[in-house]
C-alpha cells in the first residue's frame, strides 16, 4: 500500500514541480514585477521602513477583538513560512542540487516578493466580513468575488488541496521533525511527542485567530532573531571562506556539465529545480496560503498590509534560507544524494554541518531547537490556513470547524510516529498543486494588482 502511495505521489509530483511549474512560479512573479512596476525594487526603502521599522513605532489604532493587527497578520504568515523548509528543505535541496541551487532559490524569492505582495492586495481587495466583525480572505475568495461566478470552480480547487495541504506541509511534516528533534536532543520517544504537541497546538488554535495571532506575534520574532544569530556566528567563524563559498555557488548555478552519466545541462537544470521548489516550500510565495492569515488584519487599505509580503520573502530566504545554505558549503561536505542518504534525515546532515563549524554538539542544539520552534509555528499557522479553507467549502459551519481542529491537532500524533521521507514526499506534491490555481488567478487579475499599486505608490501623502 506504502509503495502503491508512494508510486502515484512521484508521478504526480513530476508534473507539479516539473518544467511547467517552474516557468509558471517565476514567470508568474517576473511578470508580476513588471506589471507593479519593481515593487519589490524601487520601494524597497520604504516597505522596510514602513514595516519592520514601523513594529517600534507607537499607534494610535483602534483595538479590533474580531480581527489581527498588521503586526500579528504578518508573523502568523511568518510562522508558517518559517518552517522546516528553512533547516531540512534548504538542506535537501544544496544536497540534492548542489551549491547552485541557493542561487536559484535567491532568484525565485526575487520575484516571489513581488508574487506575494500581489497575492495579498488581492485578499484584502476581495475578503469578507461576517456578522461578529471578523474578516475571511485568500485565493478563494479573490477568485470567486474577483473573477466572477464562472470561475467558482477554481476557487472550490483551491480550497480542497489548501485544506488537504494542511494536513501535509503544516502538520505531519512538521511534527515529524519535532519529533526527531526531540528524540536527538532528549530522547523522548516520537509517541510523547506527539502526543504532547498535539495538546499545545489544541491550547493555541482552539482559542481562535485571536490566540494565533498572540502566540505567532512572540514565538516568530524570538525563533527568527535565535537562528539568525546563530547563523551570524558561524559565518563570522568561517569569515575568511565566505567569498569563496559565494563564488561557489555563483559557479554551481551555472555549471553544464554533466552529473553522474547524465546529459549535459543535467546539473543546470537539478539546481534549478531543487532552488526554486524548496524556496517556494519555505517562503511559500505563490501557494496562496499567507494571504489567507493577512486577510483577517484590521488594515483597510489592501497595499498598505500586501507590502509586509515583501518582508517576509526577504526574511525567509534571503537571510534564513541563505544562512543554512552557507553553513552547508562552508562546512565542506561532500554534497550529492548519496551523500545525504547516509545521514538519518535532512535534519541530520543540517546538525553535522553546523556542528563541523561550532565547537562541540552546539551547533546540533541549535539546529535542533530551530526545528522544534520553526516547526511548532507552521503547525499552529496552518491550522488556521486549513480551518478558513475547510471554512470555505462548508459556509463557515462552526461544527466543521471544531471537528477540523480536533483531527488537526489527532494528526500531530501521526505525523510524528510517522514516515517522514514520505510525508515530505507528499507535503511536497500538495504544495506544487495549490499553487497552481493561485497562479492562475494572479495572471488573470494582474491589471487589478497593478491599478491598486499605481494608486498606492502615487498618492505622495503615504511615502514619508
Amino acid at each position: 500500500m506504502v509503495e502503491m502511495i508512494e508510486k502515484v505521489n512521484n508521478a504526480i509530483n513530476g508534473f507539479v514541480w516539473g518544467p511547467i511549474m517552474l516557468i509558471l512560479l517565476v514567470g508568474t512573479g517576473i511578470y508580476l514585477t513588471f506589471r507593479t512596476g519593481w515593487v519589490q525594487v524601487r520601494w524597497f526603502g520604504y516597505i522596510m521602513k514602513n514595516t519592520i521599522g514601523s513594529v517600534f513605532k507607537k499607534t494610535d489604532k483602534k483595538k479590533d477583538s474580531n480581527n489581527l493587527t498588521p503586526f500579528q497578520a504578518m508573523t502568523t504568515a511568518l510562522a508558517g513560512t518559517v518552517g522546516t523548509g528553512n533547516i531540512a528543505g534548504v538542506t535537501g535541496a544544496v544536497f540534492v542540487g548542489g551549491p547552485g541551487a541557493a542561487f536559484w532559490m535567491w532568484v525565485s524569492a526575487f520575484f516571489g516578493m513581488c508574487t506575494k505582495y500581489s497575492e495579498i492586495a488581492l485578499a484584502m481587495k476581495y475578503r469578507e466580513k461576517d456578522e461578529n466583525g471578523a474578516y475571511s480572505g485568500g485565493p478563494m475568495y479573490y477568485i470567486r468575488n474577483g473573477l466572477g461566478k464562472n470561475w467558482k470552480w477554481l476557487a472550490v480547487i483551491f480550497a480542497i488541496l489548501g485544506g488537504l495541504a494542511s494536513f501535509g506541509i503544516g502538520n505531519i511534516a512538521q511534527s515529524s521533525e519535532i519529533a526527531g528533534a526531540m528524540t536527538g536532543l532528549f530522547g523522548v520517544k516520537p509517541l510523547i511527542t506527539g502526543i504532547v504537541l498535539a495538546i499545545v497546538v489544541a491550547v493555541v488554535i482552539l482559542g481562535g485567530v485571536k490566540r494565533i495571532g498572540t502566540v505567532t506575534s512572540y514565538l516568530v520574532p524570538f525563533m527568527s532573531i535565535f537562528y539568525i544569530l546563530a547563523g551570524i556566528v558561524v559565518i563570522l567563524m568561517r569569515l575568511p571562506q565566505v567569498p569563496a563559498a559565494f563564488a561557489t555557488i555563483f559557479k554551481s548555478a551555472f555549471s553544464f556539465k554533466a552529473v553522474g552519466g547524465g546529459v549535459f545541462g543535467y546539473a543546470i537544470m537539478v539546481a534549478m529545480r531543487q532552488g526554486v521548489a524548496r524556496g517556494v516550500f519555505s517562503n511559500e510565495a505563490g501557494l496562496g496560503s499567507a494571504p489567507i492569515a493577512h486577510a483577517a488584519s484590521s488594515t483597510e487599505e489592501p497595499c498598505e498590509q500586501a507590502i509586509w509580503g515583501v518582508f517576509e520573502v526577504f526574511v525567509d530566504t534571503i537571510i534564513i534560507c541563505t544562512i543554512t545554505c552557507l553553513t552547508l558549503v562552508l562546512s565542506g561536505f561532500e554534497l550529492g544524494e548519496a551523500a545525504l542518504e547516509t545521514y538519518a534525515s535532512k535534519g541530520a546532515a543540517a546538525v553535522a554541518a553546523f556542528n563541523s563549524i561550532l565547537p562541540g554538539t552546539l551547533g546540533g542544539l541549535i539546529i535542533q531547537v530551530s526545528l522544534i520552534f520553526f516547526a511548532l509555528s507552521t503547525c499552529i499557522s496552518w491550522s488556521y490556513y486549513g480551518d478558513r479553507c475547510w471554512g470555505y467549502l462548508t459556509h463557515n459551519n462552526k461544527y466543521v470547524s471544531w471537528g477540523y481542529k480536533i483531527i488537526f491537532c489527532l494528526v500531530c500524533v501521526v505525523g510524528a510516529t510517522g514516515s517522514g521521507k514520505l510525508m515530505w514526499d507528499i507535503s511536497d506534491t500538495l504544495n506544487g498543486a495549490m499553487a497552481i490555481p493561485n497562479l492562475v488567478a494572479l495572471l488573470l487579475m494582474s491589471g487589478v494588482i497593478a491599478k491598486m499599486s499605481k494608486d498606492y505608490f502615487s498618492d505622495k501623502k503615504k511615502i514619508k
